[in-house]
Protein backbone atom coordinates (compact mmCIF):
# COMPACT_ATOMS: atom_id res chain seq x y z
CA UNK A 1 0.00 0.00 0.00
CA UNK A 2 1.30 3.38 -0.95
CA UNK A 3 1.47 5.78 2.05
CA UNK A 4 0.79 9.59 1.51
CA UNK A 5 3.39 12.19 3.54
CA UNK A 6 1.17 13.83 6.01
CA UNK A 7 1.73 16.86 8.50
CA UNK A 8 1.70 14.41 11.68
CA UNK A 9 3.73 11.46 10.13
CA UNK A 10 6.35 13.85 8.71
CA UNK A 11 6.92 17.31 10.49
CA UNK A 12 9.34 18.64 7.98
CA UNK A 13 7.52 19.25 4.63
CA UNK A 14 8.44 18.07 1.24
CA UNK A 15 9.92 21.24 0.21
CA UNK A 16 11.98 21.32 3.30
CA UNK A 17 13.43 17.86 2.94
CA UNK A 18 14.51 18.37 -0.05
CA UNK A 19 16.51 21.66 0.34
CA UNK A 20 18.22 19.72 3.19
CA UNK A 21 19.02 16.73 0.19
CA UNK A 22 20.33 19.54 -1.85
CA UNK A 23 22.53 21.03 0.52
CA UNK A 24 24.77 17.67 0.95
CA UNK A 25 26.16 18.62 -2.72
CA UNK A 26 25.93 22.34 -3.06
CA UNK A 27 29.90 23.16 -1.80
CA UNK A 28 30.75 21.00 -4.94
CA UNK A 29 28.72 23.00 -7.01
CA UNK A 30 29.45 26.34 -5.60
CA UNK A 31 33.03 25.39 -6.06
CA UNK A 32 32.19 24.56 -10.23
CA UNK A 33 30.58 28.08 -10.40
CA UNK A 34 33.29 29.94 -8.95
CA UNK A 35 36.03 28.41 -11.26
CA UNK A 36 33.74 29.26 -13.62
CA UNK A 37 32.77 33.29 -13.59
CA UNK A 38 36.99 33.43 -12.32
CA UNK A 39 37.94 36.59 -14.36
CA UNK A 40 40.68 35.32 -16.30
CA UNK A 41 39.77 34.75 -20.13
CA UNK A 42 36.21 35.37 -18.94
CA UNK A 43 35.15 36.32 -22.64
CA UNK A 44 35.38 32.98 -23.85
CA UNK A 45 34.55 31.35 -21.80
CA UNK A 46 31.18 32.67 -21.13
CA UNK A 47 30.41 32.65 -25.28
CA UNK A 48 31.04 28.80 -24.72
CA UNK A 49 28.56 29.25 -21.62
CA UNK A 50 25.50 30.00 -23.73
CA UNK A 51 26.33 27.70 -26.14
CA UNK A 52 26.05 24.97 -23.20
CA UNK A 53 23.18 26.53 -21.87
CA UNK A 54 21.59 26.93 -25.01
CA UNK A 55 21.43 22.99 -25.29
CA UNK A 56 20.14 22.78 -22.08
CA UNK A 57 17.06 25.64 -21.97
CA UNK A 58 16.02 24.17 -25.24
CA UNK A 59 14.76 21.02 -24.09
CA UNK A 60 12.79 22.92 -21.13
CA UNK A 61 9.84 23.38 -22.82
CA UNK A 62 10.13 19.65 -24.77
CA UNK A 63 10.58 18.52 -21.41
CA UNK A 64 7.52 19.83 -19.90
CA UNK A 65 5.20 19.68 -22.77
CA UNK A 66 6.33 15.62 -22.25
CA UNK A 67 5.17 15.67 -18.94
CA UNK A 68 2.35 17.60 -19.35
CA UNK A 69 0.81 14.77 -22.36
CA UNK A 70 2.17 11.99 -19.75
CA UNK A 71 -0.27 13.32 -16.83
CA UNK A 72 -3.16 13.30 -19.04
CA UNK A 73 -2.97 9.45 -19.69
CA UNK A 74 -2.91 8.43 -15.54
CA UNK A 75 -6.88 8.88 -14.85
CA UNK A 76 -7.32 8.62 -11.32
CA UNK A 77 -4.11 9.86 -10.08
CA UNK A 78 -4.11 12.44 -7.15
CA UNK A 79 -1.23 14.41 -8.78
CA UNK A 80 -2.38 14.67 -12.25
CA UNK A 81 -4.72 17.84 -12.20
CA UNK A 82 -2.45 19.80 -10.05
CA UNK A 83 0.93 18.96 -11.71
CA UNK A 84 -0.76 19.86 -15.24
CA UNK A 85 -2.20 22.91 -14.37
CA UNK A 86 1.53 24.05 -12.80
CA UNK A 87 3.37 22.64 -16.14
CA UNK A 88 0.80 24.20 -18.53
CA UNK A 89 1.38 27.74 -16.47
CA UNK A 90 5.60 27.26 -16.23
CA UNK A 91 5.44 26.23 -20.33
CA UNK A 92 4.40 29.62 -20.85
CA UNK A 93 6.65 31.38 -18.30
CA UNK A 94 9.86 29.34 -19.93
CA UNK A 95 8.94 29.90 -23.73
CA UNK A 96 11.73 31.85 -25.89
CA UNK A 97 14.35 31.66 -23.37
CA UNK A 98 16.20 30.18 -25.63
CA UNK A 99 16.11 32.56 -28.22
CA UNK A 100 17.66 34.89 -25.29
CA UNK A 101 20.20 32.62 -25.53
CA UNK A 102 21.07 33.11 -29.16
CA UNK A 103 20.66 36.63 -28.95
CA UNK A 104 22.99 36.89 -26.59
CA UNK A 105 25.41 34.58 -27.63
CA UNK A 106 25.08 36.96 -31.27
CA UNK A 107 25.37 40.44 -28.67
CA UNK A 108 28.54 38.90 -27.66
CA UNK A 109 30.50 38.91 -30.74
CA UNK A 110 29.36 34.84 -31.73
CA UNK A 111 26.61 33.46 -34.25
CA UNK A 112 23.73 31.34 -33.18
CA UNK A 113 25.25 28.63 -35.53
CA UNK A 114 27.68 28.20 -32.80
CA UNK A 115 25.05 26.58 -30.58
CA UNK A 116 22.79 25.28 -33.06
CA UNK A 117 25.18 23.37 -35.05
CA UNK A 118 27.23 20.99 -32.64
CA UNK A 119 26.35 18.06 -30.96
CA UNK A 120 25.71 18.99 -28.02
CA UNK A 121 27.99 17.93 -25.04
CA UNK A 122 27.79 14.49 -23.33
CA UNK A 123 27.58 16.31 -19.86
CA UNK A 124 24.15 18.24 -21.39
CA UNK A 125 22.62 14.83 -22.81
CA UNK A 126 23.48 13.18 -18.78
CA UNK A 127 21.49 16.39 -17.24
CA UNK A 128 18.75 16.54 -19.99
CA UNK A 129 18.69 12.76 -20.71
CA UNK A 130 17.04 11.35 -17.38
CA UNK A 131 14.35 13.27 -16.83
CA UNK A 132 12.94 12.11 -20.18
CA UNK A 133 13.83 8.56 -19.22
CA UNK A 134 11.68 9.00 -15.95
CA UNK A 135 8.61 10.91 -17.43
CA UNK A 136 8.38 8.32 -20.02
CA UNK A 137 8.82 4.86 -17.77
CA UNK A 138 7.84 6.23 -14.18
CA UNK A 139 5.91 8.66 -13.23
CA UNK A 140 6.12 12.87 -14.47
CA UNK A 141 6.36 14.06 -10.96
CA UNK A 142 10.32 13.21 -11.11
CA UNK A 143 10.73 16.75 -13.76
CA UNK A 144 10.13 18.65 -10.67
CA UNK A 145 13.65 17.79 -9.01
CA UNK A 146 15.17 18.78 -11.73
CA UNK A 147 13.08 22.14 -12.16
CA UNK A 148 14.00 22.38 -8.72
CA UNK A 149 17.45 22.40 -9.41
CA UNK A 150 17.75 24.90 -12.86
CA UNK A 151 15.49 27.19 -10.94
CA UNK A 152 17.15 26.58 -7.50
CA UNK A 153 21.01 27.47 -8.90
CA UNK A 154 20.59 29.85 -11.13
CA UNK A 155 22.35 32.94 -11.99
CA UNK A 156 23.04 35.55 -8.46
CA UNK A 157 21.73 38.24 -8.81
CA UNK A 158 24.99 40.37 -9.00
CA UNK A 159 26.88 38.43 -11.26
CA UNK A 160 25.38 40.28 -14.62
CA UNK A 161 27.32 43.56 -13.36
CA UNK A 162 30.27 41.16 -12.62
CA UNK A 163 30.41 39.41 -15.92
CA UNK A 164 29.89 43.21 -17.61
CA UNK A 165 32.71 44.77 -15.70
CA UNK A 166 35.27 42.29 -16.65
CA UNK A 167 34.37 41.45 -20.72
CA UNK A 168 33.34 44.74 -21.65
CA UNK A 169 30.22 43.00 -22.84
CA UNK A 170 27.06 45.51 -23.35
CA UNK A 171 23.95 44.76 -21.22
CA UNK A 172 22.39 43.38 -24.58
CA UNK A 173 24.70 40.17 -24.10
CA UNK A 174 23.81 39.14 -20.51
CA UNK A 175 20.07 38.94 -20.53
CA UNK A 176 19.27 35.71 -20.19
CA UNK A 177 21.63 36.08 -16.64
CA UNK A 178 20.37 38.76 -15.71
CA UNK A 179 16.23 37.66 -16.04
CA UNK A 180 17.12 34.28 -14.28
CA UNK A 181 18.40 35.77 -11.31
CA UNK A 182 15.00 37.86 -11.20
CA UNK A 183 13.03 35.03 -11.80
CA UNK A 184 14.09 31.92 -11.10
CA UNK A 185 13.86 32.71 -7.01
CA UNK A 186 9.46 33.54 -7.71
CA UNK A 187 9.95 30.36 -10.01
CA UNK A 188 11.00 28.03 -7.13
CA UNK A 189 8.97 29.11 -4.31
CA UNK A 190 6.20 28.85 -6.57
CA UNK A 191 7.45 25.22 -7.16
CA UNK A 192 8.45 24.51 -3.22
CA UNK A 193 4.89 25.15 -3.07
CA UNK A 194 3.56 22.99 -5.35
CA UNK A 195 5.28 19.95 -4.02
CA UNK A 196 4.49 20.67 -0.52
CA UNK A 197 0.77 21.02 -1.72
CA UNK A 198 1.03 17.57 -3.70
CA UNK A 199 -0.24 13.82 -2.11
CA UNK A 200 2.97 12.48 -2.70
CA UNK A 201 3.19 9.07 -1.67
CA UNK A 202 7.05 8.30 -0.43
CA UNK A 203 8.39 6.95 -3.48
CA UNK A 204 7.01 9.63 -5.31
CA UNK A 205 8.71 12.18 -3.11
CA UNK A 206 11.61 9.75 -3.53
CA UNK A 207 11.62 9.99 -7.20
CA UNK A 208 11.71 13.75 -7.13
CA UNK A 209 14.94 13.99 -4.84
CA UNK A 210 16.61 11.80 -6.70
CA UNK A 211 15.85 13.41 -9.97
CA UNK A 212 17.28 16.68 -8.28
CA UNK A 213 20.11 15.12 -6.85
CA UNK A 214 20.98 13.66 -10.10
CA UNK A 215 20.18 16.97 -11.79
CA UNK A 216 22.40 19.07 -9.50
CA UNK A 217 25.36 16.54 -10.03
CA UNK A 218 25.37 16.67 -13.60
CA UNK A 219 25.24 20.18 -13.64
CA UNK A 220 28.32 20.57 -11.18
CA UNK A 221 30.10 18.29 -13.71
CA UNK A 222 28.81 20.68 -16.31
CA UNK A 223 30.50 23.85 -14.95
CA UNK A 224 33.32 22.19 -14.41
CA UNK A 225 33.76 21.04 -17.95
CA UNK A 226 33.41 25.20 -18.73
CA UNK A 227 35.86 26.21 -16.35
CA UNK A 228 38.39 24.49 -18.09
CA UNK A 229 36.69 24.96 -21.59
CA UNK A 230 38.72 26.48 -24.55
CA UNK A 231 36.80 28.80 -26.89
CA UNK A 232 34.01 27.04 -29.63
CA UNK A 233 35.85 26.08 -32.57
CA UNK A 234 34.09 28.60 -34.29
CA UNK A 235 34.30 31.80 -32.68
CA UNK A 236 35.41 34.50 -34.65
CA UNK A 237 36.87 36.58 -31.66
CA UNK A 238 35.07 39.72 -33.16
CA UNK A 239 33.66 40.38 -29.06
CA UNK A 240 34.70 43.28 -26.96
CA UNK A 241 38.35 43.34 -25.51
CA UNK A 242 38.21 42.69 -21.55
CA UNK A 243 39.12 45.61 -19.87
CA UNK A 244 42.77 45.36 -18.24
CA UNK A 245 43.55 46.24 -14.88
CA UNK A 246 40.10 44.12 -13.67
CA UNK A 247 40.11 42.73 -10.47
CA UNK A 248 37.14 40.61 -8.48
Amino acid sequence: MSITWTSAAAPRRASTRLRTKLLLLEPEFRDSTTHMWRPEDLLPRYRSYLCTMHAVIRASVPLMELALRRTAVRPGDPLSEPLAAYLAEHIQEEAGHDTWLLEDLLAAGAAPEDALGPLPPPDVATLVGPPYYWIEHHHPVALLGYIAVLEGYAPAPGLTDRVGRLTGLPAAALRTVREHAALDTHHLDELYALLDRLPLTRDQEAAVAVSALHSLDALTRLFVRLGRSAPAPSLRGAGPTPPTGVTR
